[in-house]
């Protein structure tokens, strides 16, 4: 606590040593009112010109003029001093204490470290006010008085070395501030470009669009005339075809099961003749047996006539090759009766194969008209039932739904990409670099968690669980006014970036839980402190390089100054 109390009056002989010569400053005056002071006969109050007093009577610790102007380097003018208690002032033109003071305090020279007033009221106040006047000038040597050291050396070294410190710091901040907001402008360019690219791949959707439906239109008209349906269903010649796939089935399962049998027979008579050839092989001629010697005969001369027999030039891979089902690549390929054929005009009349390629084209259409005509006359065989589309049908119709989905999905996702581009991420856009990423900080029993341009949230240390503190909603501007903190994570004075966020999860009894996020610069984006104003209303200070200004980049020569 500074001291209070009222001034000592100095004597004769100090009142000599504070009195200025023509050519010099008096004592206390600081450089911006030198013109009023320097090379006078005479001094006139600053604030009231019409009064006029010796130089004799510059600091001579008698206050004369109303604004206190001629008393620049004592206290004896501190009571004009908005800091000091009124008194009443006797013979003052105002009569209080409210007077005006001409000049903002006692000027501190401070040579080594910067120059800076101090109140009238600390002057010659019995204590050294190193940290406002580090030269001591404040507490001239007068009887009973104090002798305070100059520190200025010391104290502007120290200043230079933080201030060093905090210039670097707010380089490297801008400078990080330079690159999120490079980042953010990238990240709006590929999203700009990808609205183009949407767009341009939905026009080009459209028109796909409308020739896949053309060709589904086109697929569903041509199944009416097709000659072959499901079942042989259509005209004769489409009935006779079924009937033809039909039997051609009947007789390939029955050769199949005739090639099984025969493959038994075989296993059957290679076993008897085993038996055969042994006892051919081991019977005693000598043995008058004519059952056995009739069965030996029987058997040599089977094997003599087997022995001539012609082998067959049916092998078992012509017979495998039957029995493959019909298909592309082998027997009859049915598709191209029953999806490739129109209807029983077309294969009768297919008159526009023998005309003019120049015409063709011409008569084709006709004849599809007149087909469709038929069919809807029910001239023509008509598909008579669902389920029974061709391939061509069933393909068109998916590639028709498969582009349908995509123009959704795309419309969907260029709905997306230009409420991004229009949603506000601040100055510069800088807030769309921090997408997806979150700062925390431990307070108390707390965890707090701010998840850029999302939400805020609460986490309990103890298990019990996350409280949204609240969603974004906008970004707003307010002014800040808090003393600089010494580790400089505080908010200072001037204009600041508040993030809005609110609609949270409800307090027990209360409102809705909101969170004003107020930001200041800082190398590094970090949760400095968060409080409760209001019940359920939160208010967080973070550090961030994207509430920095921009900075120049430094000169390679520049030096500090004294």
């Amino acid at each position: 606590m500074r001291r209070a109390g009222a001034v000592v009056l100095l004597g004769i002989l100090v009142q000599g040593s504070l009195a200025a010569a023509p050519d010099s400053l008096p004592r206390g005056v600081g450089p911006e009112f030198a013109a009023f002071y320097k090379g006078k006969t005479t001094f006139s109050c600053i604030g009231n010109p019409s009064i006029i007093l010796k130089l004799s009577q510059i600091n001579d610790n008698s206050c004369d003029c109303p604004d206190g102007s001629d008393e620049p380097g004592t206290a004896a003018c501190s009571y004009l001093d908005p800091l000091s208690p009124e008194q009443p002032l006797p013979g003052s033109p105002s009569g209080t204490t409210n007077t005006t003071s001409a000049l903002p305090g006692f000027w501190c020279a401070n040579n080594g470290h910067i120059g800076s007033y101090i109140p009238f009221m600390y002057v010659n106040d019995g204590v050294c006010d190193s940290e406002l006047c580090c030269d001591g000038s404040d507490e001239f040597v007068h009887v009973g008085g104090v002798a305070c050291e100059n520190r200025c050396a010391a104290i502007g070294k120290e200043w230079r070395r933080l201030e060093r410190a905090r210039r670097e710091s707010a380089e490297r901040s801008a400078k990080k501030r330079r690159t999120l907001a490079k980042e953010s402008r990238e990240l709006r360019r590929r999203v700009e470009a990808k609205i183009v690219s949407i767009k341009e791949e939905l026009a080009t959707l459209e028109v796909k669009k409308v020739e896949l439906q053309k060709k589904f239109e086109e697929a569903k008209r041509s199944e009416k005339g097709k000659v072959v349906k499901a079942e042989g269903q259509g005209g004769k010649l489409g009935v006779f075809v079924g009937l033809a796939k039909s039997r051609v089935s009947e007789l390939r399962n029955t050769l199949d099961k005739v090639l099984d049998q025969r493959d038994d027979l075989q296993d059957r008579v290679e076993k008897l003749e085993d038996i055969l050839n042994k006892l051919k092989e081991e019977y005693n001629p000598n043995f008058n047996d004519e059952g056995v010697k009739a069965a030996v005969k029987g058997w040599e001369d089977y094997a003599a006539s087997k022995a001539g027999e012609k082998k067959s030039d049916l092998a078992d891979g012509d017979i495998m090759a039957v029995l493959e089902e019909d298909g592309e690549t082998s027997g009859i390929n049915w598709a191209e009766f029953e999806e490739g054929g129109g209807s029983d005009a077309d294969v009768v009349y297919h008159l526009e194969a023998y005309l003019p390629e120049s015409v063709r084209e011409y008569i084709h259409s006709k004849l599809n008209h007149v087909r469709v005509w038929l069919i809807e006359n029910g001239v023509l065989a008509d598909n008579p039932a669902s389920g029974t589309e061709s391939r061509l049908v069933v393909a068109a119709r998916e590639a028709l739904e498969s582009a349908n989905n995509d123009f959704s999905t795309k419309t969907s996702t260029l709905e997306e990409q230009v409420r991004d581009l229009e949603k506000d991420y601040g100055p510069d856009d800088i807030f769309r670099a921090f997408k997806g990423k979150c700062v925390s900080a431990d307070v108390g029993e707390y965890e707090y968690e701010h998840c850029w341009i999302d939400k805020t949230t609460q986490k309990s240390k103890k298990g019990h669980g996350n409280t949204n503190m609240g969603n974004f909603v906008r970004i707003d501007r307010e002014l800040a006014d808090e003393e600089e903190r010494a580790d400089g994570k505080g908010l200072g004075k001037g204009p600041r970036i508040v993030l809005r966020y609110e609609n949270g999860q409800g307090c027990w009894n209360g409102p809705n839980r909101r969170t004003d996020v107020w930001l200041a610069c800082a190398e590094t984006d970090e949760v400095w402190r968060v409080s409760e104003s209001e019940k359920c209303v939160y208010k967080m200070e973070v550090g961030t390089p994207a509430a920095c200004e921009e900075a120049n980049e430094p000169s390679p020569s520049a030096k500090d100054e004294l």
